[in-house]
């Protein structure tokens, strides 16, 4: 028996057709491919039409999911009863008619596609009412017959059994609550860029949602929730003729997947991987792994600087500056994470209103700190934002003397007077007793955390006012530190805190090409892979860069003979380790470019104080001070917060006082 024919052979032996145009019906089947993929996208187009015929007010009803009805409700300028016809054809529309306002469009829509290839694919009627009408007009898209109808100014679009004449497009569509799912994240979209619009969802009868016009605050509030109202921040960021304005995420409020991430240009939703590059990049310093931070933002721009007809669908855009446009949305976002992030003193609790402000006089003041985005040749210390309100009315003498002697410039080393890393010069009053003491009891310890912080600069007389996160009451667990301010307790996760310190101060060292080299008295040895040893040999030049001297011994042996000095308590093996892991997977070029924050993350956890680790009283303000100099010290590497800030006001709740 001959074996059937392939399909290749078919094609090969099929005598060819001749060219001839396609009937206008299968034109706009095809057309629907591309517009229509789903219910969601029938939403999407009608919703973009009605906002363009100037609607305040959007009723949606979806039944089934939106697979067999979905009719939208818009209070708009409506259709003249003379252009009902005309509006179902392909490529009829009123939003554009020739090249260059096709270059400059701002409406929504401008394609003339949306309608016909809707029509071509259900069972589609057109109801619509100018203020000059004396009633509605109805037309059905698949007769052409008009009559007259009852309605109020507007358009009504009522699209029935979608997919009804392509069966085979109908399978692919998923469960009723899926397509319910598509439908409500569309309409979400709309309501977010156009919080002046009232908005009300329902679905087989019954309402799921409704939004009432009002600002932007709030409606981002009602549609994302109150957990990112409270932990959100404004920005709105002008320069030439960009404007970016709306709400960013907090780190500490980062989510598990990139599901509330809206990006809006001149009021169109878009997913454009350059901006959202350009967000990710301004996040990167303050939240590493998988996590995606939330945020709306809009862009607005001159239209002739954006192509918005790239695809059907109208959510890819291509900018004329790409690289003008990156920079500006990364600069933004980062000076309002930097600016902003724990400027009320707690990266999560608000005031009243569920608004994240900055404190009164918490300007963002010059200083000579490291290079900030307010512009070429500017430097600015954000984190002095933080430190003019906070404060303790009548702090203990002890810790007035001793915080007056941490904050000024060192004079003698550790085991003289007291340390001087980060702690104690006898620049002012005498010590009390009490220190005195402790200094004795410790002289013959270990250098511990104090050695390994830095003094924190002089700010003015060292008073209570200049010291945002107070002072230290005690240790918790051998993990918290307590601190009381002028606003109550402070609670602090030590680890976390000292990560973020040690993070920012191996980064400035590395920008300025001055890290600070620890040479090991006995090297240290480990048995290596192959792999490990060629990664070794290969990125000598990246590996001194960072501060590390690690070089072959044998062929199956590394000897690491230096270190970074401020990870010298680390354990240098593991630290090892991470490095050349980190070499091998990205490459020596790409680790200190686009990998280099997470590099220097786990450089900082290695050698960051651990849980269960007791500090002294000293140490802990020590810590504090330098949180307080150190630049977004609200949240940990990773993107955890740092400390919390607990009010009087919130203590008193929990024991009723006043009550």
């Amino acid at each position: 028996m001959p074996a059937a024919p392939s399909s290749t052979a078919l094609r090969t032996t099929q005598q060819p057709r001749p060219i001839r145009p396609l009937p206008d019906q299968l034109i706009s089947q095809i057309a629907a491919g591309e517009v229509v993929e789903r219910p969601a996208s029938v939403v999407k187009e009608l919703l973009e039409n009605a906002l363009d015929a100037g609607a305040t007010q959007l009723g949606i009803r979806l039944e089934e999911g939106g697979v067999r009805r979905i009719v939208i409700t818009d209070n708009g300028c409506g259709i003249p009863a003379a252009e009902l016809p005309v509006a179902l054809m392909r490529h009829a529309t009123s939003k554009i008619a020739s090249l260059d306002e096709l270059e400059s469009v701002l409406t929504l829509g401008f394609r003339g596609e949306a309608l016909a290839s809707i029509a071509s694919v259900s069972q589609m009627s057109l109801t619509s009412r100018t203020a000059a009408d004396a009633h509605a007009t109805q037309v059905s898209a698949d007769s052409g017959a008009v009559q007259p109808a009852s309605g109020g100014v507007g358009t009504t679009v009522d699209v029935q059994h979608l997919y009804f004449n392509t069966p085979a497009r109908r399978k692919f569509l998923k469960t009723e609550q899926t397509e319910l799912g598509h439908c409500l994240e569309m309409v979400r979209r709309v309501a977010l860029a156009r919080p002046d619009v009232t908005i009300s969802v329902h679905h087989n009868g019954k309402p799921l949602e409704h939004w009432n016009a009002g600002d932007v605050a709030s409606r981002t509030a009602q549609v994302l929730g109150n957990d990112f109202a409270r932990a959100r921040l404004a920005l709105d960021e002008h320069a030439d003729t960009l404007s970016l304005y709306g709400f960013a995420g907090l780190p500490t409020a980062s989510r598990g997947r990139p599901d509330q991430q809206y990006f809006f240009v001149n009021g169109r939703f878009v997913r454009d991987k350059l901006l959202n590059h350009a967000v990710r990049s301004a996040y990167q310093d303050v939240l590493h792994g998988d996590r995606f931070p939330s945020y709306v933002l809009c862009l607005d721009l001159p239209p002739e600087m954006v192509d918005v007809n790239v695809h059907p669908s109208k959510i890819e855009v291509r900018f004329r500056e790409s690289r003008a446009v990156h920079q500006f949305v990364y600069h933004a976002v980062q000076r309002c994470l930097a600016r902003q992030a724990g400027a009320n003193g707690d990266s999560l609790h608000t005031d009243a209103d569920g608004e994240i402000t900055l404190p009164p006089g918490a300007a963002a003041p010059a200083a000579a700190a490291r290079p900030g985005a307010g512009g070429p040749g500017q430097w600015i210390n954000y984190s002095a934002a933080r430190q003019t309100e906070l404060g303790i009315a009548q702090p203990r003498q002890a810790y007035l003397g001793m915080v007056r002697e941490a904050t000024a410039p060192a004079a003698r080393p550790y085991g003289a007077t007291g340390p001087a890393a980060g702690g104690w010069a006898g620049a002012s009053a005498q010590a009390p007793a009490w220190l005195a003491e402790v200094q004795a009891a410790r002289a013959g310890d270990p250098p511990g955390l104090l050695d390994r912080l830095p003094p924190a600069p002089a700010s003015g007389d060292g008073g209570g006012d200049e010291h945002p996160l107070g002072y230290a009451i005690a240790q918790l667990h051998g993990i918290y530190v307590l601190a009381q301010n002028a606003r109550g307790l402070v609670l602090v996760d030590m680890h976390a805190a000292h990560e973020r310190i040690l993070y920012e101060q191996i980064k400035a060292g590395l920008d300025a090409r001055d890290l600070a080299v620890q040479p090991l008295l006995i090297p240290v040895t480990l048995p290596a892979s192959p792999v490990e040893i060629g990664v070794a040999e290969e990125h000598q030049e990246t590996l001194t860069l960072l501060g590390f001297d690690i070089a072959p011994v044998s062929p199956t042996t590394l000897a690491v003979r230096a270190v970074p000095a401020l990870l010298q308590q680390a354990d240098a093996e593991a630290l090892a380790r991470d490095v050349l892991r980190d070499l091998h997977a990205y490459g020596g070029s790409r680790v200190l470019a686009e990998r280099r924050n997470e590099l220097l993350a786990t450089l900082a956890c290695h050698s960051a104080v651990r849980a269960n680790r007791k500090l002294t009283v000293e140490e802990m303000n020590a810590l504090l001070r330098q949180m307080e100099q150190t630049e977004r010290a609200d949240q940990c590497n990773h993107g955890r917060p740092t400390w919390v800030q607990l009010t009087v006001t919130e203590l008193d709740r929990l024991f009723l006082r006043g009550q």
